[in-house]
């Protein structure tokens, strides 16, 4: 309103492309699903008591984990090559994973420095391998050959009555539903979870009820990077079928986010990423059809919604210090 539009109209244009059928759902959950990925993979850490910053290296790892086996054995069988390349992806993120939770087990190292270094030592190589060993020669877009078709996963839009098969949605997201049940039933619903989660309460309090911390420390941060791995899925098994450089957009720190707002529970973080993958998608038609709002209005959404996720002890303690106040 004080920039001299509507925002009526502008609230419209967001919520209304991201709801309207099929294109606007298609491509909303079709922002979601690596936004569940990540959003999982952080909060898997944060329950063992860990921030991993380092999803977004992870994702990277994997995607041309899934990359460099779609090539490699483009000639095997699409129900050989297709769990191949998944798996690659997912041990890929599980390995980039792993190594901040070593040095964090066994040195003390803190996993948020580690994670942020390992982000840039990721993309710097896998940028070197894509421009010197797996880009197609005279391509002057930074992306790798492209997999073989064998290793391509099917769009829903060839399922789901009245989708186009252009909309990018692609099995991957009945993976993120399937990998929130697995991160719910792991983590709530076996001993390994509940060991995790012990470890995250208070490390000493747990080792002396016999769990072994550093062993936690490193399952969480593997497990965390497989999940973060399983965004390689979606993006080069059923999207753009290369690796592309700088793909992610951020999609690993977002991650953070979505899994504070999601409470760190699965639950939570499904319905989190759906609200940040309503934002990414209503953004587009907002900065094209309003006169002076651009689609930065969703990235200050963002920051206002991690802003009162965030500052929730301060108002606890206001509402608390009022409460005392009228009681007196």
């Amino acid at each position: 309103m004080i920039v001299g539009d509507n925002p009526i109209k502008a609230y419209g244009l967001l919520i209304g492309s991201a709801l309207s059928y099929p294109v606007g759902i298609g491509y909303t959950l079709f922002y979601t699903t690596p936004l569940i990925f990540t959003g999982l993979a952080v909060a898997v850490a944060f329950r063992c008591g860990l921030l991993n910053i380092g999803a977004e290296g992870q994702l990277y790892v994997a995607a041309f984990a899934a990359t460099w086996i779609g090539i490699s054995a483009a000639k095997l069988p699409m129900i050989l090559l297709v769990p191949i390349a998944c798996i690659f992806a997912v041990l890929g993120g599980a390995f980039w994973g792993a190594i901040p939770g070593v040095l964090k087990a066994r040195f003390g190292s803190h996993e948020v420095i580690n994670t942020i270094m390992l982000n840039f030592i990721a993309i710097s190589i896998l940028g070197y391998f894509t421009q010197y060993h797996y880009k197609t020669p005279g391509d002057p877009i930074m992306q790798t050959a492209p997999i073989g078709a064998n290793a391509h996963i099917p769009r829903l839009g060839q399922f789901i009555p009245g989708m186009p098969e252009f909309i990018p949605l692609n099995f991957a997201f009945i993976l993120a539903l399937l990998a929130c049940v697995f991160v719910y039933v792991f983590l709530w619903k076996t001993k390994f979870g509940y060991e995790i989660r012990a470890t995250g309460l208070n490390p000493t309090a747990a080792e002396y009820g016999g769990i072994a911390p550093r062993k936690q420390i490193i399952v969480a941060m593997a497990l965390s990077g497989a999940l973060a791995g399983m965004v390689g899925i979606h993006e080069v098994l059923g999207y753009r079928y290369v690796y592309y450089d700088n793909f992610s957009a951020n999609v690993g720190f977002t991650g953070i986010a979505v899994a504070l707002l999601g409470r760190n529970h699965p639950v939570g973080v499904l319905f989190a990423a759906l609200f940040f993958g309503m934002l990414e998608r209503g953004g587009i038609p907002v900065d094209a059809f309003t006169e002076k709002v651009s689609k930065d209005i969703v990235d200050i959404l963002k920051a206002l919604v991690i802003l009162f996720v965030a500052g929730e002890a301060m108002f606890q303690m206001l509402f608390s210090k009022l409460g005392v106040m009228k009681e007196q």
